[in-house]
């Protein structure tokens, strides 16, 4: 790439970050205004006060920014933002009214067609068995709806892991970190700024969302990050010659389509709706070990930058070193948890537990106070029988 591509990808990614941090506090007042305010009402919240949930908003005005402005819109760069704008329409009126999950299914799943039929179709694929004499698997009309699944999917996997202050909007900021590393290399210029200019935006957006957060970026945050993802990776990624056009995308996008996948499972085998929301996401499992929020969202992080090296390993090396790679990081992962956390995330806590409640075996004493039946004796006297009741009634 030549230097003035360089700039112009810094350029995108700064101006992002500037519009989505200078919108922030106005969208924050907005939110407010029309009520779209997260009240905690079931365990599943994390906080335990109202706050702002619209601050998506901000983030799609820093990415809109600056993709109008540096990158040159063709039919199906304009088919990704209509259906990326019917996204945060959505995810408006949902952070303000709740709606049900089926008639966003169904709108998601519309606006994924509008930038499939604009020409963002994953239409060829890699054959992952290097065995096989056929390179390449060749969609044809499955790839209309090969294509609108893989987006809705995404789209709702960011969605799923926005549980926790800065989570879904950091990890989401790592993905898209990894997707411009991986097309600086390739010398796919568009994705670049793209992908430049949505982390610009979350990193424009994340000091505000931070643990406490101050706004959340609700449905219209996490829905179009998880889209513009998945659209840019069917035009940049899916669209590679190599192997690393199939296992690509899934490292990079690689902790919500876990989380995702893990979550479907879970709730249909227990007779549920893959919809119906609940409370064992990894982010709330990791808080039912005893992490803080903190902890929990710097956990994730790493496992996201680890899934987002390897990503960019494959990409500039072959497949062993990838995996060699991966291994190695996965190894490092291990042993730093055992060095940090030998005995759990609250290992200091459980020794001083035992003796605070060793002393309850002092007030053993008050036996001591029983002798009064020693002084049994006294019946013979007649009045004695009275002054016992009465030692008795104030004791």
């Amino acid at each position: 790439m030549t230097s003035q591509e360089i700039w112009t990808v810094l350029l995108a990614l700064g101006l992002a970050a500037a519009v989505a941090f200078a919108s922030t506090p106005l969208v924050k007042a907005l939110s407010v205004k029309v009520g779209a305010v997260d009240v905690p009402k079931d365990g599943r919240r994390m906080h335990d006060h109202p706050i702002p949930r619209m601050g998506g908003l901000a983030i799609f005005f820093g990415f809109l920014t600056a993709m109008l402005l540096f990158v040159p819109l063709d039919g199906e760069k304009r088919g990704m933002l209509l259906g990326a704008v019917v996204i945060v329409v959505l995810g408006i009126f949902d952070d303000i009214y709740a709606l049900p999950a089926k008639p966003k299914f169904l709108v998601q799943i519309g606006a994924a067609l509008i930038a499939v039929l604009s020409g963002n179709k994953i239409e060829v694929l890699s054959n992952p068995n290097i065995f096989s004499p056929d390179p390449f698997w060749e969609l044809g009309v499955l790839s209309i709806p090969f294509t609108v699944i893989w987006i809705v999917a995404i789209t709702n996997a960011v969605n799923l892991i926005d549980g926790l202050d800065g989570l879904a909007c950091g990890v989401s900021t790592i993905s898209a970190a990894t997707m411009l590393v991986i097309a600086l290399l390739v010398s796919e210029v568009d994705v670049a700024v793209m992908m430049a200019a949505l982390a610009g935006a979350c990193m424009g957006f994340l000091p505000y969302n931070f643990n406490p957060a101050k706004i959340f970026m609700g449905d219209t945050g996490a829905t179009f990050l998880g889209f513009i993802m998945a659209t840019v990776s069917v035009e940049g990624m899916f669209k590679q010659s190599a192997i690393i056009s199939f296992v690509v995308p899934f490292l990079m996008l690689g902790l919500p389509i876990f989380d995702v996948c893990f979550a479907v499972v879970r709730r249909v085998s227990h007779g549920q709706s893959p919809m119906k929301p609940d409370r064992g996401h990894v982010h709330h499992r990791l808080i039912d070990m005893g992490f803080s929020q903190k902890q929990a969202v710097g956990v994730l992080y790493v496992i996201s930058a680890i899934l987002g090296l390897s990503a960019v390993v494959l990409t500039a090396a072959n497949a062993v070193k990838a995996m060699v790679f991966l291994l190695a990081m996965g190894a490092a992962a291990v042993i730093a948890w055992r060095v940090f956390l030998p005995n759990g995330p609250h290992s200091g806590q459980t020794p001083e537990e035992g003796p605070e409640e060793v002393p309850a075996p002092e007030e053993a004493p008050a036996p001591e106070e029983a002798p009064a039946p020693e002084e049994a004796p006294a019946p013979e006297e007649a009045p004695a029988p009275a002054e016992g009741k009465e030692e008795d009634s104030h004791g």
